[in-house]
């Protein structure tokens, strides 16, 4: 147990993060610069990780250590602990990586009947005094005893409603004297014991509180959607209090030194007069905007503005910050960088750059790429007509519609069966993080632009509104009102997060749109990136949004996508259902100028670009119709005698579906095998390709402008490969013969199945490029099912920690990762010249995009909507080497 576990503010500095957590090594920075901070000390994370360990309480040490600090705070602030100028003190969390509103804080500790009556002497106010203590009883009653917190808001409510007022800040003294009584009751009754008095026993256990809520169930689902480690710990901020809630001339707030829904550069926040801290971020009383202060208080605005300025060129960064007013003297309580939407995000750090705080490097850095999911979102169509029954504040930009629903449970197990839902809540807390993750949306009655729902949803990209106080909910009743009009939980209503509005049913939503400051910031990644970003694209029109995102080709084109258009499918099935090679011609040339249509649009659009084309995937029965339907429906005419060539049709289907039904498709006659068996196939896309591009050389495009790539699916052996080349370059030689033409084109394989990356050097022989599928790779190489083991055990073992993360989701680096560190290796070996990519869905993933580079890939292929996201991570994977 040897060892400092404790510092003064005046031992700390920014760099000690993974020491004193972000809270504690910001608060001694800025006590080291001479900011006005009220003096405290950090317990370290490393105590937290040692009690987590022990599980056996606070140890004699460390308590020793905590009172020696205590008593050199008492000696910083002239006053005593649970003495006649009692010290109170603030108990808070401070993880090393932020997690707002995830862990416990106290505050007013050390207050008891003693210490009150002292201190409304002092002060000469009981009623702060007593205002002070039911705070106290409740938060600690909650957090370190675990009373429910409202037990504690009912009996406020009914204050309030028996003196006709809508704040606690105009319950009187004797109002108050009732409430504290009734707190104490609370505890006496739910816990079986009095309250403790003694303030050291109340300090260790809010110790002990803080260490524990590491640990609960919110904090830990936090973390896994953010991936934060579960072994940084948090420290504790132990600090004298100032008080906020001395009258019209105390406040507190939270503010931002740059606005973090839009990123515009001037100060935004909020404050509330006659306040303790969590008024403001609990959502327990809506603020006033911060610009008022400059009008309540005018020097207290100046010095605030002033300090934000230092603070935001101190660390060259937006920041976050907690303040409180005591007595007309401004104090900082916290400052850390500000969460903030991902249109804020590049707008700040763009403009941080032309301000010369940061470089473009940094500013690539201070980007994660999942965040620009952010900016995929859908708003309401502007010129639809819009039924808006209320207003909220706008919280977290974007769009969202859902079934209301008031519970955090309800909405976690709806949206777990494909039901999109609106959480509704007079306020959230941090226990309704698991339905804030689940829903479309978040909307709540209480609380501002600076509440934990707002603050969350802004961090996870989510639309939500706040504060919008004509809202009313009736749990019990199972209803919510909107001004006069009553609606049932389970009604649809949408929520502009950008506008604030609510919108009665389903609004129409469309596409999000990019700022300049998005298309610059993409552009320095480009400048720095190695990797090059392809799309996954099977029409032209997805063609031509993959330009628009940046894509320098395409990198799969699923030519079966192409047969599931409604006109085309009974021409598929009379291809699938010939008996006889004439037949089956016959449908493929039906086939065939739609096809080359298809290809004629996607090399238009990719003008310039390669694109490679993957000849048909999927076995033949999925263009078929569902078994168990057929069966049934020859059942059904065969009892009612219906027509019978309708009847002879519906059994040659049958049978045929029956004869190309598998125990396992995804490993039976698919992709190459197809080809090898049925060849008119495979000649008939290939010569549809080559046709689209002699139809637009003729009319007039460049040569040098069309770049086909042809794939061959699941190759695993080289005779297979060699097979499929001759297939190709024998039907090329064929159209070049009819067109009295060349074109220029590659051929190769997609490396899906082990045995591929295993053989990777015979396979190159005749391969001009290897796309990795790794969404078949992680399938043939784990025996994972995804279809199944995604929906029954991998949550157990992502729970379990079998798996640190979803190996469909980011790449298995010690086993997929290692197949494909060899395909390269032996690939590259026999053909220098190989070109090799990847095309699973893994190529959108940062984390994955990452592993791609290092083992030197040449390209990623994503969805289009994925692409800013890939072209952002390669840069980053850049400046990680």
């Amino acid at each position: 147990m040897a060892g400092q576990y404790i510092y003064q503010f005046a031992q700390g500095d920014k760099t000690m993060k993974s020491l004193l957590g972000g809270k504690g090594a910001n608060l001694a920075e800025m006590a080291r610069i001479g900011l006005p901070v009220p003096p405290g000390f950090i317990i370290t994370t490393e105590a937290c990780n040692q009690y987590l360990s022990r599980g056996e309480g606070l140890w004699p040490e460390l308590k020793a250590e905590i009172l020696e600090n205590l008593r050199l705070l008492e000696q910083q602030t002239g006053r005593s602990f649970g003495g006649r100028e009692p010290l109170l003190m603030s108990v808070r969390s401070g993880a090393v990586i932020s997690m707002p509103g995830m862990m416990d804080t106290i505050l007013n500790l050390g207050l008891m009947p003693k210490t009150v009556k002292h201190l409304a002497q002092e002060m000469g106010e009981r009623r702060f005094t007593l205002d002070c203590y039911r705070r106290f009883i409740q938060m600690f009653a909650n957090v370190v005893l675990k009373v429910s917190h409202h037990l504690f808001e009912n009996i406020l409510t009914e204050a309030r409603n028996r003196k006709k007022v809508r704040s606690d800040a105009e319950l009187e003294q004797a109002d108050l004297e009732q409430i504290v009584d009734g707190f104490l009751a609370v505890v006496r009754q739910e816990t079986g014991a009095e309250f403790p008095n003694d303030p050291q026993e109340q300090l260790f256990l809010a110790v002990e509180s803080v260490f524990k809520s590491w640990n609960t169930n919110r904090a830990v689902i936090y973390r896994q959607a953010n991936r934060i480690p579960d072994n940084l710990g948090t420290a504790v901020n132990i600090q004298a209090m100032v008080f906020g809630n001395l009258g019209e001339d105390s406040g507190t707030g939270v503010a931002f030194t740059r606005n973090p829904s839009t990123g515009e550069p001037r100060l935004y926040g909020e404050y509330l007069v006659n306040a303790q801290g969590e008024d403001v971020v609990a959502g327990i009383r809506t603020p006033h905007p911060l610009i008022e202060l400059k009008d309540d208080m005018p020097a207290i605005y100046k010095q605030f503005a002033e300090i934000c300025m230092t603070l935001e060129l101190h660390y060259r960064e937006m920041q976050d910050i907690e303040f409180t007013i005591e007595k007309s003297k401004l104090y900082i309580l916290q400052t850390r960088t500000g969460k903030r939407t991902t249109l804020a995000a590049i707008r700040i750090a763009v403009d941080m750059v032309k301000e010369g705080l940061i470089s473009k490097t940094e500013a690539l850095q201070r980007i994660e790429p999942n965040q620009l999911e952010q900016l995929l979102h859908w708003r309401i169509d502007p010129d639809a007509e819009r039924i808006v029954i209320g207003r909220g504040l706008p919280a977290s930009p974007g769009a969202a519609s859902g079934k209301v629903v008031f519970d955090a449970d309800k909405t976690q197990g709806m949206a777990q069966n494909g039901e999109k839902v609106l959480l509704v809540r007079p306020e959230t807390t941090p226990d309704d993080i698991h339905g804030i993750i689940a829903a479309q949306g978040i909307l709540t009655s209480r609380g501002g632009m600076t509440s934990h729902a707002a603050v969350v949803a802004r961090g996870m990209g989510k639309p939500c509104v706040c504060g919008c106080e004509e809202l009313k909910i009736d749990m019990t009743k199972g209803c919510f009102y909107v001004k006069d009009s009553l609606y049932p939980e389970g009604e649809v209503l949408s929520i502009d997060g950008s506008t604030g509005q609510i919108i009665l049913g389903q609004a129409p939503l469309i596409e999000p749109h990019f700022t300049a400051e998005f298309h610059e910031l993409l552009g320095w990644a480009d400048e720095i990136r190695r990797l090059k970003v392809r799309a996954n694209a099977d029409n032209p029109e997805d063609a031509r949004r993959a330009v628009e995102m940046g894509a320098q080709g395409i990198g799969l084109c699923r030519t079966e996508h192409m047969f599931m258009a409604a006109e085309r499918v009974p021409v598929v099935q009379k291809m699938i259902i010939a008996s006889t090679l004439e037949e089956r011609e016959e449908a493929l040339t039906k086939l065939l100028p739609m096809q080359q249509g298809d290809f004629k649009g996607i090399f238009k659009e990719m003008a310039g670009k390669p694109v490679t084309i993957r000849l048909l995937d999927p076995p033949l029965h999925e263009f078929l119709p569902n078994r168990e339907e057929l069966l049934l429906e020859v059942d059904r005419l065969r009892r009612e005698r219906g027509d019978a060539e309708q009847l002879r049709n519906q059994e040659i289907l049958l049978q045929k579906v029956q004869s190309l039904t598998e125990f396992n498709p995804m490993l039976g006659h698919r992709g190459c095998r197809l080809g090898l068996v049925y060849p008119e196939i495979y000649r008939m896309q290939i010569r549809a390709i080559f046709m689209a591009i002699f139809e637009l050389l003729q009319e007039g495009m460049p040569a040098d402008q069309l770049q086909p790539e042809i794939m061959i699916p699941l190759v695993g052996h080289r005779e297979e490969m060699e097979l499929m080349k001759q297939l190709v370059d024998t039907t090329a030689e064929e159209i070049f013969a009819e067109q009295e033409g060349q074109i220029l084109y590659l051929v190769g394989t997609m490396i899906e199945l082990p045995r591929a990356c295993l053989v990777a050097d015979q396979l190159a022989g005749a391969a001009s490029f290897f796309s990795i599928g790794t969404n078949d790779l992680t399938q043939t190489t784990l025996g994972y099912s995804r279809d199944d083991s995604e929906s029954k055990f991998l949550p157990f073992y992502l729970q379990k920690k079998i798996l640190k993360v979803n190996p469909f989701a980011e790449i298995d680096r010690e086993g997929v990762g290692r197949l494909i560190e060899i395909a390269i290796e032996k690939g590259r070996l026999a053909n220098s010249s190989l070109k090799v990519g990847v095309c699973g869905e893994h190529g959108g993933d940062p984390a994955s995009i990452n592993f791609f580079h290092t083992v030197g890939l040449d390209y990623v292929s994503c969805s289009p909507y994925r692409l800013p996201i890939a072209r952002l991570a390669a840069a980053r994977a850049t400046l990680s080497v």
